[in-house]
């Protein structure tokens, strides 16, 4: 649903705003997605320590641990103003020379905003993240549901009277705090969730640090990854650009949000099966389960964007965005490994072994953004994303070497189960008969390619159904409907 009313939405948004102011907001959020990851980790934090203390049965260290965590968000949203009115007073210098005097003055106005959005966010977040630990999936899922119809509905109404980036920043900033005061009441009264301090106690804070510390530095070099492209892209280049290069991460990002529809759910299971399961064999069961369900959904996609991006991109935003297919088809191969071993890092998370993985990923993309620095004003994009790209490839091999490691990680027999087996006798067969097919069916408007997509998933969920799944994968479809 996110994927769909964003793929909707951004076209008219594109056109509402123009590119130059489209590109001024991907700009902004993409400094204040920096200022975002200043939570330090404490959400993920939030979920592994509930979790565990719910399969100990230990209400009292619960309530103790939920309190202490409440004061350090406070501290955290203090601090968070204060980077914000640091940062707010040295916009015109940052971008001197690429913005103009009007769009230095929207940017200001939108960073003043966006900052108060976030010192009520961060701690929000935390009501989510309890949800998540008591394994009460649904209602913030609703809940999210409902703030994205929203969200669309205000957007496509106030757009044709106010066509201006303020205005998506205000609708933002009201549905969120609105949503972070209803999640509140469920979490207080349904789940009877309380905020005790029973003892201030300097151990537990020191291990609330010593794990959320390396998930602060992972979410961290995730920002990094994409904004610090954009943000350098604004300093050498111009906001059209930046545009271009937002669509491409937009549409790397929906390719993540269907693995991580599974993904986000995993961290209690992890620390559940640390407490009571804690064996290779039962990692290496249900990581391969989980990798081959998602193989199933990215491979869908990543063969659909191959054979259908560019037409798809023309229709959708225009011509002048035909480079982001580039962007975009370099972030979903970089991604796909990790996303399929992605109960991997939940593992890690729950065993507190994610400090390697920190430091991996801020060594290689440190590494890519500075080369990036050098490439960009010559070769733009294209300086940005190839280093990135590289990035991340050689991160995820040395991931799987480190889940060996930590937990026995039969990385061969993985590729083979979730990777070679689904491509030879699935995706690639489709993806040939659709890149034959294709020479005699030309796309012209949206009926045409809306039809070759419908023809092409239909193909590809049959030879997947039939070809590919195996039968206990086969009856969980079947029990589901």
């Amino acid at each position: 649903l996110t994927n769909t009313i964003g793929l909707i939405l951004t076209p008219f948004i594109v056109r509402s705003l123009g590119n130059s102011e489209y590109g001024l907001y991907i700009l902004i959020g993409s400094i204040i997605g920096y200022i975002s990851i200043l939570d330090l980790g404490l959400n993920n934090t939030i979920i592994r320590y509930v979790a565990k203390y719910r399969a100990e049965k230990d209400k009292e260290k619960e309530e103790n641990f939920l309190a202490t965590t409440m004061i350090i968000y406070a501290a955290i949203s203090l601090f968070t103003v204060a980077v914000g009115i640091a940062l707010y007073y040295n916009i015109d210098n940052f971008f001197e020379h690429s913005l103009t005097y009007n769009e230095k003055e929207t940017a200001k106005k939108m960073f003043l905003i966006l900052i108060f959005n976030l010192a009520i966010t961060l701690p929000g977040g935390a009501f989510t993240a309890i949800c998540n630990a008591y394994q009460k999936f649904v209602f913030p899922r609703v809940l999210l549901i409902i703030k994205y119809l929203s969200r669309a509905a205000l957007i496509f109404t106030l757009l044709l009277y106010y066509p201006y980036a303020l205005t998506l920043v205000w609708i933002d900033t009201i549905l969120n705090v609105t949503i972070i005061v209803i999640s509140a009441f469920y979490v207080l009264k349904n789940l009877k969730v309380k905020f005790k301090l029973h003892k201030w106690n300097k151990k537990l804070i020191q291990d609330i640090f010593s794990y959320s510390i390396w998930v602060f530095i992972t979410a961290m070099v995730a920002k990094l990854q994409w904004n610090a492209g954009q943000i350098t892209l604004g300093v050498f280049s111009n906001t059209t650009t930046v545009a271009i290069f937002g669509i491409g991460v937009v549409l790397g990002s929906y390719y993540a949000a269907f693995a991580s529809a599974i993904n986000t759910l995993l961290l209690p299971k992890a620390t559940q099966m640390t407490v009571s399961q804690d064996n290779a064999r039962a990692y290496n069961s249900t990581m391969q389960k989980v990798g081959r369900i998602n193989g199933f959904l990215l491979f869908l996609v990543l063969s659909g964007f191959l054979l259908f991006g560019k037409q798809f991109i023309i229709l959708w935003v225009g011509e002048i965005y035909l480079p982001a297919w580039e962007i975009a088809f370099l972030i979903m191969i970089a991604m796909t490994l990790p996303l399929l071993q992605w109960f991997g890092n939940s593992i890690l998370e729950a065993k507190k072994k994610n400090r390697f993985r920190s430091l991996v990923s801020l060594f290689t993309v440190g590494i890519a953004i500075i080369i990036a620095l050098f490439l960009a004003p010559k070769y733009q994009f294209q300086g940005v994303i190839y280093p990135l790209f590289v990035a991340m490839l050689i991160n995820g091999f040395i991931m799987s070497w480190y889940y060996f490691k930590i937990f026995e990680f039969d990385f061969l027999n993985f590729i083979k189960k979730t990777i070679l087996q689904p491509m030879f006798l699935g995706t690639l067969p489709v993806t040939f008969l659709f890149l034959f097919l294709k020479k005699f069916w030309h796309v012209s408007n949206w009926l045409d390619f809306i039809l070759q997509i419908s023809v092409f998933g239909f193909v590809y969920i049959l030879l997947t159904y039939f070809i590919v799944m195996n039968e206990d994968e086969k009856r969980m479809i079947k029990t589901k409907f």
